[in-house]
């Protein structure tokens, strides 16, 4: 099994605009000492936004529930709606609305001015909102990509049936999971990826325990979205970021393996004793450590502090989506 090495949780909520109340459990910039980037690479921010209830908002036309135009560059942000629908537009173009199960991936590359709002349907009629955005790291080779977004539709993520290992007898279905990047059981997931990366949602329905298996070449979080349930033995419950240790094999000649060995991550889902099972949602983050320098600030993620500061003057001088 790959060790847990931190859980992160305890990070006070924060509201970004005023319709994103999250926690940021992990930050590339954050000065914690029990916090290295070079063990999240490439994920270098987390936001877990809990199912929070909003009321209709009657003055959506005018003062929609969000965050209004800023800008990313150098990086990709990756956004879960699992609850509530999200608007966004952008400088090039862009824009759409995340539905509930949906994925928005988008690649910001060199450079974009962006924006996301509640939906109008659902900022009118108020709701449960709950999401998730998570920032990938951009290799220098394609920092100045241009900008492009993937948006996957719940219904085309594909699912494979998690089978309860406690009984193999049986054959149980326990659950299932959603591959939104890479693959699982030769299972390939929706969304294209500039490094290997493995992304998917997981659902838990019925008391059991079941293996997933991960390359032992990646970096590997786990955020338990809803529920409570036994991860290689230790009870976590909503709202934390697992932190497993760093990878046993590394890349020596800058080549990712053609067949890297696994890990395994051990889920138990104990039965209650009502036997009512309320599901327990899961997001597993993999990914191949890019291992290049960072140079960050705020919406943009550089290689070096000169990138940085040049990116800094485009912003300021009008030229930084030209």
């Amino acid at each position: 099994m790959r060790p847990i090495k931190n859980i992160h949780g305890d990070k006070a909520p924060h509201w970004v605009g005023d319709g994103f109340y999250v926690k940021t459990l992990i930050n590339h910039l954050d000065d914690n000492p029990h916090f290295n980037y070079s063990h999240t690479d490439p994920f270098l921010l987390f936001d877990y936004g809990k199912p929070t209830t909003f009321d209709p908002n009657p003055n959506y036309k005018t003062q929609p529930h969000g965050v209004g135009q800023h800008p990313h560059k150098g990086f990709e942000t990756v956004t879960i709606a699992y609850e509530g629908e999200i608007s966004h537009a952008d400088s090039v173009g862009g824009q759409g609305i995340i539905q509930k199960g949906d994925v928005q991936w988008m690649t910001a590359g060199r450079g974009i001015m962006h924006e996301e709002f509640h939906s109008e349907a659902f900022g009118q009629r108020g709701g449960v909102f709950s999401m998730v955005q998570l920032w990938v790291n951009l290799p220098s080779a394609h920092k100045l990509t241009d900008p492009n977004y993937q948006s996957i539709k719940r219904a085309d993520l594909p699912l494979v049936e998690l089978i309860d290992s406690s009984n193999p007898d049986h054959q149980t279905t326990i659950g299932k999971a959603a591959i939104i990047a890479g693959a699982w059981q030769e299972i390939t997931g929706a969304a294209n990826t500039f490094t290997p990366i493995n992304l998917w949602n997981i659902e838990l329905h019925t008391a059991g325990a079941t293996t997933l298996k991960v390359p032992n070449t990646h970096n590997t979080l786990l955020l338990v979205q809803e529920g409570e349930l036994l991860v290689n033995g230790t009870s976590v419950s909503a709202g934390n970021l697992i932190q497993f240790d760093a990878p046993t094999q590394h890349r020596t000649d800058g080549q990712a393996q053609q067949k890297p060995s696994t890990d395994n991550i051990e889920l138990h889902y104990p039965a209650t004793e009502n036997d009512e099972q309320a599901p327990v949602k899961l997001l597993l983050l993999s990914g191949e450590p890019i291992g290049e320098p960072v140079a960050g600030y705020g919406p943009f993620v550089m290689n070096t502090q000169e990138e940085l500061r040049q990116t800094f003057r485009d912003y300021q001088t009008g030229n930084f989506v030209k």
